[in-house]
């Protein structure tokens, strides 16, 4: 019986082209500046302490992080320094109305159902944190944050690592047989099916050929009681 379902968001919950055609070109455009005013504050101070050890260069100074932001940007490096820095840029945006977080038309009514129905529901991004529950709380639906019992992200491991799923089942405490994974990348489930979860993929457009996993077209289309 799954007690609770773990999602992710790109090409999931939401188009991907709405994390790289909206929310990265405004964090890219702001970073530097933010960077140069903002380096002192606590929160941003601590990520980019971390960056320093990413780096291993415990001196470097505001300008040579702003180089490696951009060239982490430039390789889509899934940096957890730089995923706090964009989620805090981000946080602006969606305030100010610049932009709301994209969610596929069925999403939304299908996580109320889920809810509705006992299940437990919880996010895992490689976007920190932060940057989920913004596009959650100021999506197209409205608020969906109250929807949501946790939000996971790259600190308790990386997506395509078995390890990351124990790290979540155990913060969940549920056993991984009562948990199931929602991704449109099969590595990624992969690694959840190795850790003894259920896994469906979310496929929009064409499918996987190289998919062993269940794949289904829309969150409505999800049966939990096919997963015994």
């Amino acid at each position: 019986m799954i007690r609770a379902i773990v999602t992710d968001i790109e090409g999931t919950t939401s188009d991907i082209r709405f994390v790289h055609q909206v929310l990265f070109p405004y964090a890219r455009e702001r970073l530097a500046a933010f960077v140069r005013s903002h380096c002192q504050d606590a929160e941003v101070a601590a990520p980019l302490a971390a960056l320093r050890a990413e780096i291993t260069e415990p001196k470097a100074d505001n300008e040579r992080l702003i180089n490696v932001l951009y060239r982490f940007m430039d390789e889509d490096r899934k940096s957890t320094a730089l995923k706090a820095l964009q989620g805090i840029i981000w946080r602006t945006g969606y305030q100010n109305g610049d932009f709301q977080g994209h969610l596929y038309p069925e999403v939304a009514g299908q996580l109320a159902a889920w809810q509705q129905q006992g299940v437990k529901l919880y996010v895992y991004s490689s976007g920190s944190v932060e940057a989920q529950k913004l596009l959650f709380g100021y999506s197209e639906a409205g608020d969906l944050q109250p929807l949501l019992s946790g939000y996971f992200d790259t600190h308790v491991g990386a997506k395509r690592e078995t390890a990351s799923y124990r790290n979540i089942a155990e913060a969940i405490d549920l056993a991984p047989g009562e948990l199931l994974f929602l991704s449109d990348i099969h590595q990624e489930l992969d690694a959840a099916q190795a850790a003894g979860w259920h896994t469906c993929q979310l496929i929009r457009d064409a499918g996987d050929a190289q998919s062993q996993h269940r794949q289904v077209n829309r969150f409505d289309h999800i049966d939990l009681g096919e997963f015994v």
